[in-house]
């Protein structure tokens, strides 16, 4: 056995190990799916998930009270035990168990780390959090990084596109974001949905807008809800079920998801409309993805590896009717369902994001036919890879026009783009432009 390895029950030990990984830069999705099947217990699994989650969330602020409760910092040379410390503050300050189990778990978690000396220094810095904590957030919201739990570099860009708005984006990032479910409609009614999440006594409600969401009361491992094995409903952000409507499909149509892993906005495509889809993606290994919701979903579409920037290598020569681009971008709109954005996405990052969006968007408007209809779609709530980069492209392409076409109370947002930002409609941070080809 690697004597470093915690025992599989001690869910506090391996959330601490799993952390560091996601500090040194591991998504948090890729270690949650490796870790969780060493637990037994879905109330561990649910544990497990709340302690990652809430961990990369407020890591910006409480590996900064760390520094102030230690005077030899352990990050350098165990960082999976600063990470359990990190992880016994969060119990003790966000998820507000109860101190004493609190406490003593995360006492036994260092043990099952094999590191028992470090199980009295666990002890005594989360019995010194419990009697100074007031004193030290009240010194840990003087620095503007450690009360917003936000990077520098991502503070300083909201202040720069959204000055009246930065303590709202702030405080939706750090809340739990809602789980929303889009109704197929291929295979259900919404209503019937929800009366059959009623009998299983599931709380949920049908949102206003989209037609087809359903927003869920509290998270839960949709695999168990009635009518996910028959492909009734798919997982997916309100913001993001509009994707579909906007590029507005109609049947007999030729339609490109340029960027489509998973797959999510590919089949609400093909639930809106008898269409010609071919579903792109330039990983190869996630092409399996896209197969496997398609598949339980009960649709079908073209399924082809290839870089949406060079066509040359994928597209056979006939015009798309319709183009959607779900391009790469810096995810700073969905901070609150991934919080390890904060973690690892980088200032420098934004730059080339923008290049290779524009890339995108230069190689496939040349496959749209006239009259035809582009989608640009982020998950990013900064200018320059929205409003900026549509402005962009309008100006270099004389043959394309913007559609005013927002959802229900977005923001305009120049050259008929509209943003939602994180939280606002109770849904995530996403925009949207619409283009036609014109000439």
């Amino acid at each position: 056995m690697n004597a470093s390895a915690p025992q599989p029950a001690n869910v506090r030990a391996l959330a601490a190990q799993a952390l560091a990984r996601i500090v040194r830069g591991e998504s948090l999705r890729t270690v949650f799916a490796a870790a969780a099947p060493r637990l037994a217990d879905a109330r561990d699994r649910a544990l497990l998930s709340n302690l990652l989650h809430e961990g990369a969330r407020w890591w910006l602020r409480y590996d900064a009270a760390l520094d102030r409760l230690l005077e030899r910092p352990l990050r350098e040379r165990e960082l999976d035990v600063h990470a359990l410390g990190v992880l016994g503050i969060i119990q003790l300050d966000v998820l507000r168990l109860p101190e004493y189990a609190a406490v003593a778990a995360t006492v036994e978690a260092a043990r099952s780390l094999r590191k028992p000396k470090f199980a009295g220094l666990i002890n005594a810095l989360l019995r010194r959090w419990l009697r100074e904590r007031e004193a030290m957030n009240a010194e840990l919201d003087t620095d503007p990084v450690a009360r917003t739990a936000h990077p520098r570099w991502l503070l300083d860009a909201l202040a720069s596109d959204w000055p009246n708005e930065v303590d709202a984006i702030v405080a939706a990032d750090n809340a739990q974001a809602p789980l929303w479910l889009r109704v197929n409609r291929r295979r259900a009614r919404r209503e019937e949905l929800l009366e059959r999440f009623a009998a299983a006594g599931i709380e949920a409600s049908a949102a206003a807008s989209p037609d087809c969401a359903i927003v869920l009361a509290q998270s839960t491992d949709v695999t168990r809800l009635p009518g996910y094995a028959e492909g009734a409903f798919s997982v997916q952000d309100g913001a993001a079920q509009f994707a579909a409507a906007l590029l507005d499909p109609r049947a007999g149509q030729r339609v490109l998801d340029a960027c489509a892993a998973p797959g999510g906005k590919s089949a609400h495509i093909l639930e809106h409309a008898d269409v010609h889809l071919t579903a792109l993606d330039s990983d190869r290994h996630r092409l399996t993805r896209i197969e496997e919701n398609l598949a339980r979903l009960g649709l079908k579409a073209a399924i082809r590896a290839g870089d949406a920037a060079v066509p040359a290598a994928w597209w056979d020569g006939t015009p798309f009717d319709r183009i959607l681009i779900d391009a790469p971008c810096s995810a700073t709109g969905i901070v609150r369902r991934q919080p390890d954005i904060k973690l690892h996405r980088r200032a420098d990052d934004i730059a080339r994001l923008v290049d290779e969006q524009a890339r995108i968007l230069d190689a496939l408007w040349p496959l749209l036919g006239l009259r035809g209809r582009l989608v640009y779609a982020t998950c990013s709530v900064l200018a320059e890879e929205n409003a900026h980069q549509i402005a962009r492209f309008l100006e270099h392409h004389a043959d394309a026009r913007s559609l005013d076409a927002a959802p229900p109370e977005w923001r305009n947002c120049g050259e008929g783009g509209a943003q939602n930002l994180p939280g606002e409609n109770g849904m995530d941070g996403f925009y949207y432009a619409v283009l036609e080809k014109v000439n």
